[in-house]
C-alpha cells in the first residue's frame, strides 16, 4: 500500500527491521517517544513478503492508546477505523473483514494466544512500550516465545520500547541468538527544566493548579500535566475552574474511564487562536500524542496496580514515579521545538526516586497469571520471562485457585476455571459472575463484581459507612433509589461496568435483584474469607485470623459473614467507631450475611467433623465432643458422655499429662513405697534401682497408666488406679524385696521401741519423744545403719525440742540445757541426768507420735 514519507525519525530504522524479521523473525525497535514506531512502522511492513496477507496484530498497554494508535494509523491510510486498519478493546470492536491491522490491548492477545497457541491468519505481533512492564506484556511475550519455538515458527515478533534496556529483551527474544536491536535516535528539542516542590501543607490539586497558572501566564502553546488519576484530575480542574485561567484556554481531562468523545477533544489540536490544558494520567506519558504541547507539569506520581491485601485484588495505588517516567514525561515538551517542564518537587527529592518502575510482576496478585499458566500448560520455568513471578506469590495464587474450584488439585484446570478465565476479571470475581449466573443470580453477581473491582460506591469516614454489600447492591441496582452515602461518579461507573460483565458472561439484566443473594455470591469470591462473629463486634475469619466492625452496624449481629473487603488495623476507636480492644485487629469494610447452611455449601468438601474425648473444666470430667468446622470456623458443637475406648483413654492420660500426678487416688501406702524407693536409687548409686520418680511416671504414662484405663469413662476411674500397685509391678523383683533392707519402715532403737522413717525429704528422718530414746546410746540410722535418721526431739506435748543427727553428742552435749528447762515445764515427768543409761518410762507415757 503506497504510503507518502512521514518524515518522522523512525523512518530511517524501518529497512533494518525489514531485514531482521526476514531473518530470525525477531527485532527489537528501541525510540524514543515521538520517534513514530506506533504508527509508523506496522504500516511500513504491511506489504513484506512474509506476511503473506495475514494480519499484523499490535498490542498496545491502554485502551485510549490502542484507539489513538488505530485512528492515527487510518488517518495516514487516509481510511476510516475499522478498514485496513481496526481496533479491540474490552469494550469495544471495530474491525472488517479487509483489516490487515488490529491493534488491541493487552488481555485481548493473552486470550487469543490461550484459544489459539498458533494464531493462525497472523504474521506478525508488534509489542509496543515493552517498557511499561505489564503484567500482560510480560506474559505475552513469554507465550509468543514458547508458541515460536512449539507451533509456528513463522510467526514473527517485533518489541518496541523508549527505555528497556535492549539487551535483556533481545535475549528473551531471541532463540539460539539475542535478537537484533534497531536504535532510533528519536528527534527531540532541549528541555527546560524548572523545580517547583510544593509549599508547607499545600495539597496536590492547589499546589499544580498554581503552577500550571504560573506556566499559562510565561509561556505559549498548550500545556499536559500529569496527575496520577481521575479523582486528583477533576480536583484540579476545579481549582483551575472560576475564571483562573485566561479566556481562550480550555481546561481538557484526559482518562482511561472517559467516553470516548471526551477522549478525542483532549486529543485533538487546539482550534485557532485557542489553547489547552490537558490534565492526563501516565496514558499520555508514550503511548499517546498529543500535539501542540509546549510545557508540561509533572505532579511526579502514578497510579500502578498493586496486590491490596484488604480486598485480595489487585488495584491501583499512588506511588511515586521513577526517574525514568519523569524523563518520559519531560520530553513530551520537546516534540516539536524547544519547551519548558515544571516538576513539583525538589531536584533533591529527585535524586533519591527509583532509575525505573518496579515491573508489576512483581508486585501484583498473581492469581490470573496463575490460572493462564494452567491454560498454557507450562509452569513459570518453562517459560522465558523478562522477570519470573515471584514464587511465594505464585504458591499463593494457586492455592487460591483450587479454593475458588478454577484448578483442580494437581494444577489443571477445569471447566470452571475456563469459564472464569473467559472473563476480564480477577478470577475471584469471575467466579461470582460465572457460578451467579448457574444460579439465577448472575445480574447480582455482575453488580457486586463491578462494586468490588474499583473504589466504593458509598462514601465516608471508616467506621461510619455501612458493611452491609447488600446496600450496594440496592443503591446499583436501582437507578432512582437514593442512599445518603451514594458516590455517585462510583455508581455510575460501576453500573456502567456491570453492563460490560453481563455482556461478555452472557448475563441478561432483571428489574428486581435479590439482596440476599450477597452472602453467597461474596462466598464465591472470597471462600478464603468466610467469618464467624464473636462478641464485642469481632469476628474470625476461616484461616483464624481476627477482624472488627462497629458493634451498632446491623452486620455486627449476623452469625456469620462473607467478608469482601478488610482494611489494616485500624488507628483509634475515635476514627473507626471500634472498641479500644479491636483496634489491633483489621476492620471489616465491606461484607455480607450467611447462614450455616450457606457456610456449608461454600466450605464443600472443606467442611470437616471432628468428634474427640476433651476434658471440661467446669465439670471437672471428660466429655465427648462432636465439632463440624470449616477452618477456624466452628459451626456447631455436640457434647455427651463419653464411653469407654482408645480415645477416652488417650484423653484421660493426656490430662494427667498435663495437669500432673497429682489427679490420681494416692494413697499414704503409695507415696511411702515411692519415696522409700527414692532414698534407695540415691543411696545406692552403683546400684540399677528403677526410678519411681512422678518426672520419671510422667515421662511413661503409656506404658503404666493407659493399659489400666480400657474401661474408664472418666475422672473417677482416674482416682481408682492402685498405684501402690503400680510401682510394686514397676519396682519389681529383686528390688521390691532389697527395698526394706535398704529403707525400712521403722528402725528400732536400743529400748526395743521403733520409730517410723519418714523419706520425703532429703535425709531420712523420725519424730520421737525424748523420753522413748532413754537407754539409747547409739544414733538410729538406716541401709544397715550407714545412713543417720535426722531425729526431731519432741518434748511430752509433742513440740520440737532438738534436731540431731548424732544423738550421743546430744546427750553428752545440750541436754542438760534442754533438761532444765523441760524439767520446769514439765515436772511431773521424768529428766534424767544421763538418758544414756536412764530406763524409758512405762508403756503408757510411751505412745509413738503419729
Amino acid at each position: 500500500m503506497p504510503l507518502a514519507s512521514t518524515g518522522l525519525p523512525v523512518e530511517d530504522c524501518v529497512p533494518g527491521i525489514r531485514a531482521a524479521l526476514a531473518g530470525p523473525g525477531v527485532a527489537v525497535l528501541q525510540a524514543p517517544p515521538g520517534a513514530g514506531k506506533t504508527t509508523v512502522v506496522p504500516l511500513r511492513l504491511l506489504d513484506e513478503g512474509w506476511l503473506a496477507g495475514r494480519r499484523i496484530v499490535v498490542l498496545e498497554p491502554r485502551r485510549v492508546a490502542a484507539r489513538a494508535a488505530a485512528r492515527r494509523m487510518a488517518a495516514l491510510c487516509d481510511e476510516d477505523v475499522g478498514a485496513t486498519v481496526g481496533y479491540r478493546t474490552r469494550d469495544e470492536t471495530v474491525v472488517s473483514a479487509a483489516t490487515r491491522i488490529e491493534v488491541v490491548t493487552e488481555g485481548i492477545l493473552v486470550r487469543r494466544l490461550q484459544r489459539d497457541p498458533s494464531l493462525e491468519g497472523t504474521g506478525l505481533v508488534v509489542l509496543d512500550e515493552v517498557h511499561e512492564r505489564s503484567i500482560h506484556s510480560d506474559l505475552a511475550l513469554a507465550l509468543l516465545v514458547d508458541a515460536r519455538t512449539v507451533l509456528c515458527p513463522d510467526l514473527r515478533v517485533l518489541a518496541m520500547s523508549a527505555t528497556l534496556e535492549a539487551g535483556r529483551l533481545a535475549a528473551v527474544l531471541g532463540s539460539d541468538a539475542p535478537a537484533p536491536v534497531v536504535t532510533s535516535a528519536g528527534r527531540a528539542h532541549p528541555i527546560e527544566l524548572r523545580w517547583e516542590p510544593p509549599r508547607d501543607h499545600e495539597r496536590l490539586d492547589a499546589h499544580t493548579a498554581r503552577v500550571v497558572r504560573a506556566a499559562v501566564h510565561h509561556h505559549d502553546g498548550d500545556v499536559l500535566v500529569f496527575l496520577p488519576g481521575a479523582a486528583d484530575i477533576r480536583r484540579v480542574a476545579g481549582a483551575l475552574g472560576g475564571g483562573t485561567l485566561p479566556d481562550p484556554v480550555d481546561v481538557r481531562p484526559l482518562f482511561g474511564a472517559l467516553p470516548v468523545a471526551e477522549q478525542d477533544r483532549a486529543l485533538a489540536p487546539s482550534p485557532g487562536g485557542r489553547r489547552r490544558v490537558v490534565l492526563a494520567t501516565d496514558i499520555a506519558e508514550t503511548s499517546l500524542t498529543v500535539a501542540g504541547v509546549r510545557v508540561v507539569v509533572d505532579a511526579g506520581r502514578a497510579r500502578v496496580p498493586a496486590l491490596d491485601p484488604r480486598t485480595g485484588l489487585t488495584r491501583l495505588r499512588t506511588v511515586t514515579a521513577s526517574r525514568a517516567s519523569a524523563d518520559q514525561r519531560a520530553g513530551r515538551a520537546g516534540r516539536t521545538e524547544p519547551g519548558m517542564a515544571y516538576r513539583l518537587w525538589s531536584e533533591a527529592a529527585h535524586a533519591t526516586r527509583a532509575a525505573f518502575a518496579t515491573p508489576e510482576i512483581a508486585q501484583v496478585d498473581l492469581t490470573a497469571l496463575a490460572l493462564d499458566l494452567a491454560l498454557w500448560g507450562a509452569g513459570p520455568d518453562e517459560l522465558r520471562f523478562l522477570d519470573p513471578p515471584p514464587a511465594p506469590a505464585l504458591t499463593e495464587a494457586r492455592n487460591l485457585l483450587v479454593e475458588l474450584g478454577a484448578v483442580d488439585d494437581d494444577g489443571r484446570p477445569t471447566p470452571t476455571g475456563r469459564a472464569v478465565a473467559g472473563l476480564p476479571l480477577h478470577p475471584r470475581l469471575a467466579r461470582m459472575v460465572v457460578d451467579g449466573a448457574r444460579q439465577r443470580q448472575g445480574w447480582e453477581a455482575c453488580l457486586l463484581a463491578a462494586a468490588l473491582e474499583e473504589r466504593d460506591v458509598l462514601r465516608g469516614r471508616p467506621g461510619e459507612v455501612p458493611v452491609d454489600a447488600a446496600e450496594r447492591l440496592r443503591v446499583l441496582a436501582d437507578a432512582g433509589a437514593a442512599h445518603p452515602r451514594a458516590d455517585d461518579g462510583a455508581v455510575r461507573s460501576a453500573r456502567r461496568r456491570a453492563g460490560q460483565i453481563a455482556r461478555r458472561a452472557g448475563v441478561r439484566r432483571v428489574d428486581r435483584v435479590d439482596p440476599t443473594a450477597c452472602g453467597p455470591l461474596l462466598g464465591l469470591a472470597h471462600p478464603d474469607r468466610l467469618a464467624q462473629s464473636r462478641p464485642g463486634g469481632r469476628v474470625r475469619l476461616r484461616n483464624g485470623t481476627g477482624a472488627a466492625l462497629s458493634p451498632t452496624d446491623p452486620m455486627a449481629a449476623e452469625a456469620y459473614l462473607a467478608v469482601a473487603e478488610v482494611a489494616t488495623a485500624a488507628r483509634g476507636p475515635e476514627r473507626s467507631g471500634l472498641r479500644s480492644g479491636a483496634a489491633d485487629e483489621g476492620q471489616v469494610r465491606i461484607a455480607a450475611a450467611l447462614d450455616e447452611a450457606d457456610v456449608v455449601a461454600l466450605g464443600g468438601d472443606a467442611v470437616a467433623t471432628t468428634s474427640e474425648v476433651v476434658w471440661d473444666d467446669e465439670r471437672d470430667d471428660l466429655r465427648a465432643r462432636t465439632e463440624r468446622r470449616l477452618g477456624a470456623l466452628v459451626l456447631s458443637v455436640h457434647e455427651a458422655r463419653v464411653g469407654p475406648g482408645p480415645a477416652t483413654a488417650a484423653a484421660l492420660v493426656a490430662h494427667v499429662r498435663g495437669r500432673g500426678l497429682e489427679v490420681l487416688g494416692w494413697t499414704e501406702k503409695a507415696r511411702q513405697l515411692q519415696q522409700r524407693s527414692g532414698f534407695a536409687r540415691r543411696a545406692r548409686p552403683g546400684e540399677e534401682w528403677p526410678d519411681l520418680s512422678d518426672d520419671a511416671l510422667l515421662a511413661d504414662l503409656d506404658s503404666w497408666l493407659a493399659p489400666r484405663l480400657a474401661g474408664a469413662r472418666g475422672r473417677r476411674d482416674l482416682e481408682r488406679v492402685d498405684l501402690l500397685d503400680v510401682l510394686r509391678q514397676r519396682l519389681g523383683w529383686p528390688w521390691l524385696g532389697k527395698v526394706d533392707d535398704v529403707a525400712p519402715r521403722t528402725v528400732a532403737v536400743a529400748s526395743g521401741r521403733e520409730l517410723r522413717v519418714d523419706y520425703a525429704g532429703e535425709a531420712p528422718a523420725a519424730h520421737v519423744r525424748v523420753q522413748d530414746l532413754y537407754g539409747t546410746t547409739t544414733h538410729p540410722g538406716v541401709d544397715g545403719g550407714r545412713v543417720p535418721l535426722v531425729l526431731h526431739l519432741l518434748s511430752p506435748a509433742g513440740r520440737d525440742v532438738q534436731i540431731t543427727a548424732d544423738l550421743p553428742g546430744f546427750w553428752a552435749g545440750s541436754w542438760a540445757a534442754v533438761r532444765r528447762d523441760m524439767a520446769g515445764r514439765y515436772p511431773k515427768h521424768p529428766w534424767p541426768t544421763d538418758p544414756a543409761t536412764a530406763a524409758p518410762p512405762p508403756a503408757r507415757h510411751r505412745r509413738q507420735p503419729r
